[in-house]
């Protein structure tokens, strides 16, 4: 398999440098990106990587990083500045900033190229998705695909075994059995990790709990906001008791999401409601850092209701983000930049982007199979790191993985069956393909109400009452207008 892998990849490269690269210099793309690895330098210099892309499809490419953690305020900035990079990665392609530089022209429509499948076939993805993304009907970014459920509940088994739960949890009442008795096994560790990026933990248990996915419809065929439902509390209720039994840090609104994977290895928290690939990250970690030898991280599946029901969050609703061509291009320049992209979602692109180069930073196995470190065991996490970086980023894998099939473990292949699994009780935001005015104006600070009174309501600084005045508040504030906005966008739709 090896030999024909080698061989499948000789040849693509090959057919590549025929039709896409040339003899002329190589066209230039500045390009701004998340980093994942603000603490690690990157090689810009005699990159292989980035030689390889330039060899392959005669492309330079100029990249500038921005922390991850402050990436939405880099975004921000760059899209109040006259100069651009030509690509840009936004992390929130129906946020307010995003919705306002498009409709003031700072991005190309892309919706012909994308529809151009003769010229540009690499770029015709899900029609669906690519409507989640549209602006007022329009196309202006690549999305990046992502598994569609991909969030959910993992645990520390082996920890759960010492508090006496062996049992995988399959309802919402063996789960809280399981947190509880997490919370009890030492008073300075706690049941749940929570951080200050408090929306995927809150989203995940409300939606478990029955409450619609941001914005749900009634049995009129109206739209209403998520809290309305009573679900949504019960999801409240359920971390509310958990923090109140100790098994959440009393700190977890000022603790940063770059801390998140830390308290795990630090034996300080046994549970995370999050993407699920980060459980076998972690597996990993463990058995690379801290000698573990077992499985000690197992993942939650489908999660019944008393009612039997069952109903997950999406972690994202089948992308994260697109990737956008600004104005910075000229007219004439922009089909190189689209074939760049076309190019950069074919077998070759995603494994250059995603993976790099063989031998640098991906390694084979006799048979075939990717590794992600040699077979010697030496550990080039710090090579791969400096010279693969987070170019993933610019990954968007419109047609699926089509990478070399990486070595699993037994929970890489949970987490791949569970996105099956878990992907018939997704519960979908129906008003995500519409755009209110006032949610572009005002949405986030209006979020931020919403937000800030659930984890006030969590820590147990407000009750009840006082939480559903913040409701209110978010309603008399603009809320109602949203959700009248909401509305008339989708009986127009259903009137269509």
């Amino acid at each position: 398999m090896k030999k024909l892998v080698s061989l499948f990849l000789a040849l693509v490269m090959m057919l590549s440098v025929m039709s896409f690269a040339s003899a002329e210099e190589p066209f230039t793309i500045t390009v701004l990106l998340p980093d994942m690895y603000a603490t690690v330098d990157f090689q810009s210099e005699d990159n292989p990587v980035l030689k390889a892309i330039e060899e392959v499809a005669g492309v330079k490419l100029d990249i500038t990083w921005a922390a991850n953690s402050t990436y939405g305020d880099t975004i921000n900035t760059t899209l109040a500045d006259k100069e651009m990079p030509m690509l840009m990665v936004l992390t929130d392609a129906r946020g307010n900033n995003t919705i306002n530089s498009a409709r003031a022209g700072a991005f190309w429509d892309l919706t012909d190229f994308v529809k151009d499948a003769e010229n540009y076939p690499n770029l015709a993805g899900d029609a669906s998705i690519y409507n989640n993304i549209s602006i007022d009907g329009r196309i202006y970014g690549i999305y990046r695909t992502r598994a569609y459920p991909r969030a959910g509940i993992y645990y520390r088994s082996d920890i759960a075994a010492q508090a006496g739960i062996t049992k995988v949890p399959e309802t919402l009442d063996e789960l809280t059995a399981l947190a509880e008795a997490l919370a009890k096994v030492s008073d300075d560790t706690y049941a749940l990790n929570m951080c200050s990026y408090t929306a995927g933990t809150i989203n995940i248990i409300t939606v478990a709990h029955g409450a619609p996915n941001n914005w749900g419809i009634n049995e009129e065929g109206k739209i209403y906001p998520a809290h309305e439902h009573p679900a949504y509390l019960e999801g409240l209720n359920w971390l509310r008791n958990l923090y109140q039994i100790g098994g959440i840090d009393p700190n977890f609104a000022t603790i940063d999401s770059t801390q998140w994977d830390n308290i795990e290895r630090t034996g300080k928290a046994f549970m995370r409601f999050d993407c699920l690939d980060n459980a076998y990250r972690q597996q990993e970690w463990f058995e690379k850092n801290a000698g573990a030898t077992e499985q000690i991280f197992q993942m939650v599946g489908p999660l019944a209701k008393a009612d039997g029901t069952i109903s997950v969050w999406p972690q994202n609703p089948g992308f994260s983000g697109e990737v956008v061509v600004t104005k910075a291009v000229s007219e004439a320049d922009l089909p190189k930049v689209i074939k760049f992209l076309d190019w950069a979602n074919t077998a070759e692109g995603q494994m250059l982007l995603n993976w790099g180069v063989a031998d640098v930073t991906y390694w084979l196995d006799e048979e075939g199979y990717r590794l992600t470190a040699p077979a010697s065991g030496e550990d080039m996490s710090l090579q791969v790191q400096t010279i693969q970086h987070s170019l993933n980023q610019l990954g968007m894998n419109i047609a699926g993985d089509l990478c070399i099939p990486l070595r699993q473990s037994d929970l890489r292949a949970r987490y791949a069956e569970l996105n099956g699994i878990l992907a018939p009780y997704v519960v979908a935001d129906p008003c995500y393909p519409f755009v209110s005015e006032t949610n572009v104006a005002f949405g986030s600070q209006l979020t931020t109400i919403i937000t800030d009174a659930a984890v006030q309501y969590i820590a147990g600084i407000i009750d009840e009452a006082q939480l559903k005045a913040e409701w209110q508040r978010w309603s008399d504030e603009g809320g109602a207008i949203i959700t009248e906005e909401y509305n008339a966008a989708y009986q127009a739709a259903q009137a269509k």
